[in-house]
């Protein structure tokens, strides 16, 4: 991964270490506890976001990404989660995505029991650490990631489809360098406390579904040592 100036050295290799996980290796149940997990990561981006427009609300940049994830149509539409034209909030769209597909009471209170301490951690982080982790997820960071997670095999379940649906279109809204949702939060340039941020959610897919972790070939990177080797 090459280096970006809205990503720390700690960011990158938390960020690689979450690449590097064993996506290929995932079944399709594994893959929709990932796609449960990342609801709970879509919630607190919208937090941060909102932290953010409340910090700096004549932000120009800010108000137009929080139009492009708050209220924004540009998920729609998707059969069973949002009609032509339907606004909402992008965490709104993952937590319609969760009902396509049932699953049993036991598991889902595993699911939302990981999401809750994930979501938990998140907000006991300072405001400034949460606003500065929007240009190391936009610019870079969650498009890698969001890759890494399309090489898992199957997909062939209806919440997974639409799971697909919204990383690839988050692919094409933050992929561009200039006029992407990066390039609108790139001058909050994160600092190594936002690694911590990665770390959790690192932490939270592989407790969700612990065959991610099964394939490695090296120990995970900690916190501890991704700040110590900057």
């Amino acid at each position: 991964m090459s280096s970006s100036a809205t990503q720390t050295l700690s960011c990158e290799r938390l960020i690689q270490d979450i690449c590097d996980l064993d996506w290929q290796r995932l079944t399709r149940q594994d893959l929709i506890d990932v796609a449960w997990i990342y609801y709970f990561f879509s919630v607190q981006f919208r937090e941060n976001l909102e932290i953010a427009r409340g910090l700096y609300p004549h932000d120009d940049k800010l108000r137009e990404l929080d139009r492009g994830e708050r209220n924004t149509d540009n998920l729609s539409p998707w059969i069973g989660v949002a009609a032509i034209g339907e606004r909402m909030n992008h965490d709104e769209f993952m937590r319609r995505t969760l009902q396509l597909t049932a699953i049993d009471a036991d598991r889902r209170l595993r699911l939302e029991a990981a999401g809750a301490s994930y979501l938990a951690k998140v907000r006991a982080t300072d405001d400034m650490t949460r606003i500065l982790s929007l240009a190391s997820y936009e610019d870079g960071g969650l498009e890698l990631v969001f890759k890494s997670i399309l090489n898992a095999p199957d997909w062939s379940d209806p919440l997974l489809q639409a799971f697909r649906h919204f990383l690839t279109q988050h692919i094409k809204l933050d992929a561009d360098s200039e006029h992407g949702h990066g390039g609108l939060c790139r001058h909050l340039g994160p600092d190594d406390a936002v690694a911590s941020l990665w770390l959790e959610f690192r932490e939270s897919l592989v407790a969700a579904a612990p065959r991610l972790a099964h394939g490695r070939q090296k120990q995970p990177i900690s916190y501890q040592s991704a700040i110590a080797s900057d």
